[in-house]
């Protein structure tokens, strides 16, 4: 344990301000604390200078061991250890003190801070939700705020990863299914975090979509697939994001393994998106010291396996790299760390203990009701009109459930839904609670209640996929979650069921019940902005990032063991880009729930159609009662040049979220690109836009249009 960190921890605690206000007013970090030392002894640590500059000045002082040793983390402690305790990062690189290199911390941060205790925030999926790009931005400040504050450089987030089937067990770390959203909020995470003076790690790079055989996995993937479906979210983060790492994965995509693949890592991410940062692997995902060294991957983690001096002097020795190309890795970890101010601060203190906290808490609850969702409301059954009774049923009432894995975060402290909702009830209603063990028990304390609350949730999480979308498969919770709903329904016919999940659920019971909330996984403050949804104090912000089907064989992949779960660990992604509300339409089948949707406590009218092929804009007016959000969808129909080329019925091409009061209205506009309207041309590997008539959809979801036009492209007449 160097006598560095064991300072970093005894580190006196400072006065920050808040997180909010820090998200619109990107700092630099100082420069006259910093570790570099002097410029005139040390002439990259002259901060005039342009990162290229300095890491150029720089490389050729390090020796060769040197030079190696910044390839790697020197923790072999920190990746397993990592979350457990307030001093393991989940990986460190120790730096080189007499060249006033300073160590590299890192942690886990998808949904918050995995080290020690943080704020637990909502699952990213719930973000996702959102519809957001500002809640977005205050996401990845909030991460990234706490992040330093534990004394880390880099956070290991966002996941972007593109929700090919619901029963992947990581869905609730990434965004959802379709590829504009994810891109839009990926971005704006980033530069939210960013702004914080963290550098953030976008993972995972390019191709990541389920946890069976995740180790091994080969991925048959076609490029207008992966150009259009899978890179987007981490075009997104590197191109208007500026992230400073992207973490390539596990697997391999079309017979190249992911951390050595420089048809993606040197051709399309530095070549063609001009990404200036590092990449690092996630842990032990580099498979070849040699294939990786000439295919892109500049730091392994968690430990130098294969980024050690014997495997890579022995490399050099026999002519399979060359010392230029590790100097080049070195150079991308160098400007990276010089571009983002490492050498030219003080170190973060680990002081997250001693200092306020209350920022962070307040966008843990107002970032779950941003993505709270409402799914279904008969009858106006919410928000809820002073029951004098509430029975709240099922074991999630009494807990915040949460993903497990890398991505899953020991709260400071949790609100419950049973506490938050008996805190917002007061003392003239009747609470009752039961676990839900005991299907008869449970419909009894619903039949004495005036209104009964069912929770319900799934076990998803890191290392396994669902065995199945319903909530008979209940995992670790133990409770046929759909046959308590139905039981508590027959019981009253006031039944409000509220789904803790991290990804699609089938819902048979839905039309037994008055209505469905999806609160995901809600973080530490869930308890508090469920009981403000369900008693109306906020509307619900939430829409389906992902479409919820009505049975099992409707779902993506469900109808081909060689698109999932593989054969023989390949899969073959023989849908193409029909991913997600793309595969309901083009096969016209009728979801559950479809992607877009969720309710408001008002009601909203679309008028007043503008299209342009750069731009359309629509009015958006609150025809209720109530103040309420409203989040209008516009949605592509692109035409096909060729039957090779099928395209989907709509694609999402823009969104916007807007708050208005009863009667107000409010001009929403889209702007387009020729990249909204381009696809993927496999015959010239190059974005092409056909010739043709271009619909336009306007509406709340994929499913709920309510506005619609057209415009040509290549002098075609519509």
């Amino acid at each position: 344990m160097s006598t560095d960190r064991g300072r970093r921890w005894l580190s006196a605690a400072g006065t920050v301000a808040s997180v909010l206000a820090l998200v619109t007013v990107p700092g630099t970090p100082a420069h006259a604390a910093g570790r570099c030392g002097d410029p005139a002894a040390r002439p990259w640590c002259d901060t005039a200078l342009s990162p290229d500059q300095r890491a150029a000045l720089l490389v050729p002082k390090l020796t060769e061991d040197e030079r190696i040793s910044l390839l790697a983390s020197d923790d072999p402690l920190g990746g397993p250890l990592g979350g457990f305790t307030d001093t393991a990062h989940a990986d460190t690189n120790n730096g080189i003190p007499r060249l006033g290199i300073p160590p590299l911390y890192m942690a886990d941060g998808p949904a918050g801070v995995r080290q020690g205790q943080a704020t637990a925030l909502p699952a990213p999926i719930s973000l996702g939700a959102g519809f957001d790009p500002s809640g977005a931005q205050k996401y990845g400040a909030t991460v990234a705020w706490e992040a330093k504050h534990r004394g880390n450089d880099l956070i290991f987030g966002p996941t972007v990863d593109v929700m090919r089937t619901p029963r992947n067990g990581r869905v609730f770390e990434g965004f959802g299914e379709d590829p504009y959203l994810s891109a839009m909020t990926s971005a704006s995470w980033v530069r939210g975090a960013q702004a914080q003076g963290v550098m953030t790690s976008v993972k995972h790079f390019a191709v990541y979509t389920q946890e069976t055989d995740r180790l091994k996995l080969e991925m048959k993937v076609e490029p207008r697939t992966l150009r259009e479906i899978y890179l987007p979210p981490f075009e997104g983060a590197v191109k208007d994001g500026k992230a400073a790492t992207v973490m390539c994965g596990f697997g391999k995509l079309n017979g190249r393994w992911a951390c050595q693949d420089g048809s993606m890592l040197n051709k399309v991410l530095r070549g063609e998106w001009g990404f200036k940062g590092f990449v690092p692997s996630d842990h032990t995902a580099a498979q070849d010291a040699v294939e990786s060294i000439n295919g892109g991957l500049d730091m392994e983690l968690p430990i130098g396996f294969k980024y050690n001096a014997w495997m890579l002097k022995n490399a050099v020795s026999q002519k399979q790299i060359t010392l230029a190309a590790i100097d080049g890795h070195v150079r991308n970890v160098l400007r990276t760390m010089f571009a983002f101010g490492v050498f030219d601060r003080a170190e973060y203190p680990n002081d997250l203990g001693k200092i306020d906290r209350s920022a962070s808490e307040t966008a843990a609850r107002q970032l779950e009701e941003g993505g709270i969702t409402l799914l279904k409301n008969t009858g106006g059954a919410l928000p809820l009109k002073s029951p004098t009774s509430i029975a709240l049923i099922g074991k999630p009432a009494n807990e915040n459930p949460s993903g497990f894995g890398s991505a899953q975060v020991q709260p400071f402290a949790s609100v419950t839904p049973k506490s938050g909702i008996t805190a917002r009830a007061g003392a003239g209603t009747k609470i009752t609670y039961n676990d839900g063990g005991n299907r008869g028990a449970a419909a009894d304390a619903a039949r004495s209640a005036d209104v009964a609350i069912v929770f319900a949730s799934d076990s998803q999480g890191e290392f396994f996929d669902k065995g199945c979308l319903t909530l008979a498969c209940a995992g670790f919770f133990g409770t046929d979650g759909d046959a308590l709903i139905s039981e508590v329904a027959k019981a009253n016919p006031n039944t409000i069921v509220v789904l803790e999940t991290g990804a699609p659920v089938t819902a048979p019971w839905a039309s037994q019940v008055k209505g469905i909330v999806e609160a995901w996984y809600p973080g530490q403050q869930g308890g508090n902005a469920l009981a403000r949804v369900l008693y109306g104090d906020v509307d619900p912000g939430g829409r389906l990032p992902m479409t919820f089907p009505a049975a099992e064989g409707d779902a993506p992949t469900a109808a081909s063991t060689a698109q999932y779960p593989g054969v023989n660990a390949a899969v073959t992604f023989s849908e193409g880009v029909m991913v997600g509300y793309r595969h309901y339409d083009s096969k016209g089948i009728t979801p559950r729930f479809a992607f877009g949707h969720g309710l408001s406590y008002t009601t909203f009218g679309y008028s007043g159609l503008s299209v342009r092929p750069d731009s359309v804009q629509v009015t958006v007016t609150n025809t209720g009662s109530r103040t309420g959000t409203a989040v209008p969808q516009l949605y592509l129909g692109l035409p096909s040049p060729s039957a090779s080329v099928p395209q989907p019925p709509r694609q999402l091409k823009g969104y916007a979220k807007v708050t208005l009061a009863p009667g107000q209205s409010t001009r929403v506009g889209f702007p387009l690109t020729q990249r909204s309207l381009a696809y993927w041309s496999e015959a010239s590997n190059s974005w092409q836009v056909a010739k043709g008539c271009y619909k336009v959809m306007v509406g709340a979801s994929s499913r709920d249009i309510v506005q619609k036009g057209v415009f040509a492209q290549g002098g075609a007449t519509c």
